[in-house]
């Protein structure tokens, strides 16, 4: 077991440092140059500066030096959590991303739990009913909510229960009910791939022999799908979590652009936009962290549910 999870955190590890590189070089490569950027934002002519000027300008973000040099220091400062200052505001990159991250954490928490919950009886109960045309359609709901853009689904939440209904605000960070329409737009796409591969796997699992033994005992259908087929089912239902919390940042942009909600996807649109390359670094490395840690957690799990996964090399078990 120890030699696995140091295997795991190692395999970590790497992950970290290739996401921060890769997103480094992409940076670096851009043809554009940020603090030209902002200088021109802030109404400056940028033809009317001497190049002393511009040198001392690109001087106070480091960007006079190498490559690699840059690399370097960008590397040895996130590993002490340090991502240095943001071009575009002017303030320290740790500050900007502990300011909005509470914000997409709880977004992120209860959508996720809305998914689980959601995902979680749909395929429960196309698994459980006996009417097959209610099965076919129960099966088919979940294609169409993978299918459905986030942001589609965000404008008719809001057309009809913020403007048609009034029952919640549209957009904003004011208070339990501004959580509503995110949350739902976030578990939504979440809760319809969860609810596609547990009833594949439902479907797969109900077929194993020892189900068919289980019934031949007399168990009820619903004993035999909550304590042997749930259990079992729910493994390839893990992996597919973890791909949606990977995804997280990517959904959070559109939520948070749409409802107009202060957090880090809407911090990462900002920066992407304004080529603030040390926020665009430091969202990286934290997007990357929870993709990472709740993969870990997740291969950590996977045992609990099938005591017959091998590890490393197919020579280790738990």
């Amino acid at each position: 077991m120890i030699r696995y999870v140091a295997g795991r955190l190692f395999q970590a590890v790497a992950v970290l440092w290739a996401a921060f590189t890769l997103a480094f070089v992409v940076l670096y490569l851009l043809p554009s140059d940020a603090v030209a950027i902002q200088l021109g934002a802030a109404g400056v002519d940028i033809d009317s500066l001497t190049p002393a000027q511009l040198a001392s300008a690109r001087a106070q973000h480091g960007l006079d030096q190498p490559a690699f040099d840059q690399y370097r220091s960008a590397l040895t400062g996130a590993l002490h959590g340090d991502f240095g200052t943001s071009i575009a505001r002017q303030a320290p990159v740790s500050e900007l991303i502990g300011d909005r991250i509470g914000g997409t954490l709880t977004l992120s928490a209860l959508a996720g739990v809305l998914a689980v919950v959601v995902g979680t009886t749909a395929a429960y109960a196309a698994a459980l009913v006996p009417s097959r045309p209610l099965r076919g359609l129960l099966e088919r709901l979940p294609a169409f909510g993978v299918a459905v853009p986030s942001f589609l689904v965000a404008l008719i939440l809001i057309q009809i229960f913020a403007f048609d209904l009034g029952w919640l605000p549209s957009t904003g960070n004011g208070g339990p009910a501004a959580l509503v329409l995110p949350v739902v737009t976030m578990a939504l796409p979440a809760a319809a791939a969860l609810a596609q591969v547990l009833m594949r796997s439902f479907d797969e699992t109900l077929r194993e022999p020892y189900i068919v033994t289980a019934r031949a005992k007399g168990l009820s259908r619903n004993a035999v799908q909550l304590r042997h087929a749930f259990r079992n089912a729910a493994a390839p239902a893990l992996t597919i979590a973890g791909v949606l919390v990977g995804l997280t940042v990517t959904s959070a942009i559109v939520v948070e652009t749409v409802f107009n909600r202060n957090g880090i996807g809407r911090l990462a649109q900002e920066a992407v936009l304004a080529e603030d390359v040390p926020v665009v670094l430091g969202l990286v490395v934290v997007a990357a962290t929870g993709f990472v840690a709740v993969n870990l957690a997740i291969d950590l799990i996977y045992p609990l549910l099938d005591p017959r996964i091998t590890r490393t090399g197919g020579t280790e078990y738990f």
